[in-house]
């Protein structure tokens, strides 16, 4: 049966429109995965003492990567995520040379987005399958510290910082990969088109330019997807915003030059050229650009109310994750968690 996606298509596509990463000699490269490993492992006692969480640090390490190394990755966790419902997702009526034709259209389309995403991600942490990598993608840190200009080992540092917290929560939890990996399930199930024809409409959007403000997933959505798609929000809320809580918490601690790289960072993720903030607004990623703030403002103010132990509440179970309306409202979700 022919796959949903050509794999192996969206790999080559990413690997081939993937930009080149900075300019470095052999030394500047050993020396930043160096640097970036050892990085890694200062982190984990810091943020292990900020969050109260303890994660199996062996089984879970920090993995130093290039682009085409991270890019192969996200198609194996794309892979991970679609195949359990690769069936549902099929046109029942589609022909056997309609799939392989939308199959390999749709890989290019997932090669190119990713070929994008792989100059701009600093790290990121394997949720899909039994793995659990934390990729830090070397070239890009390397590159945001020279845009930054900021103290390269601080700025390591501080990167891993953050990372490390997203290895904690689901090292720590061991119920949130299942329980994500459920949800996405539950989304793409509830299409009511398969897979070939969501991204056709993308397509077919975008040369009429009819998007307006709209991202793609905006594009594709059914009422019930709207209703999965809150909780995953609310949830990708809470890491993202836990993350920087803790990084913020622990960075004046061992990061020297902490409030530079805060300032500039904050800078740089609120400002991009014309052609990123198009491809955010297509992806609907400038959606992330809020998880961020709002979902740390959450973090502080139910640790400001019950501390760090009664937040931790918030990983008993999927039930006492946040729902969308309570992460501008913490004290709704004390008040529900904690009576």
């Amino acid at each position: 049966m022919t796959d949903i996606v050509d794999w192996d298509l969206a790999v080559a596509t990413g690997v081939r429109l993937a930009p080149r990463g900075p300019e470095v000699t052999e030394d500047d490269v050993d020396r930043a995965v160096r640097q970036l490993r050892r990085a890694s492992e200062r982190a984990v006692q810091p943020v292990a003492d900020v969050t109260e969480l303890q994660a199996p640090f062996e089984e879970h390490r920090a993995v130093v990567v290039g682009r085409p190394e991270w890019l192969r990755s996200n198609v194996e966790q794309f892979k991970i995520a679609v195949e359990p419902v690769a069936d549902d997702l099929r046109d029942p009526n589609g022909s056997t040379i309609g799939r392989a034709v939308g199959s390999r259209v749709t890989a290019v389309q997932m090669g190119g987005v990713l070929s994008w995403l792989s100059g701009k991600v600093l790290g990121q942490y394997e949720a899909f399958g039994d793995r659990g990598r934390l990729l830090l993608v070397a070239p890009n840190i390397v590159r945001a510290e020279r845009q930054l200009d900021v103290d390269t080992t601080d700025f390591r540092l501080w990167v891993c910082l953050h990372e490390e917290t997203h290895r904690v929560q689901f090292g720590a939890v061991p119920w949130l990969s299942r329980h994500f990996t459920a949800q996405v399930h539950e989304y793409l199930r509830a299409s009511e088109s398969d897979f070939g024809e969501s991204v056709s409409r993308v397509v077919a959007s975008l040369r009429r330019r009819t998007l307006g403000d709209a991202g793609l997933i905006d594009l594709v959505q059914t009422p019930q997807q709207r209703e999965v798609l809150d909780g995953l929000t609310a949830l990708m809320s809470l890491l993202e915003g836990h993350a920087d809580v803790v990084m913020d918490a622990v960075g004046p601690q061992v990061v020297p030059s902490v409030d530079v790289i805060r300032r500039r960072f904050d800078q740089r993720r609120r400002e991009s050229g014309t052609l990123d903030g198009a491809l955010k607004r297509l992806l609907g990623l400038d959606a992330k650009l809020r998880q961020y703030t709002e979902g740390a403002a959450f973090v502080r103010g139910v640790v400001d109310r019950v501390g760090m132990t009664g937040f931790n509440a918030v990983w008993a179970s999927p039930e006492t994750l946040p729902r969308l309306p309570e992460i501008s409202d913490p004290q709704a979700w004390v008040r529900r968690v904690h009576g």
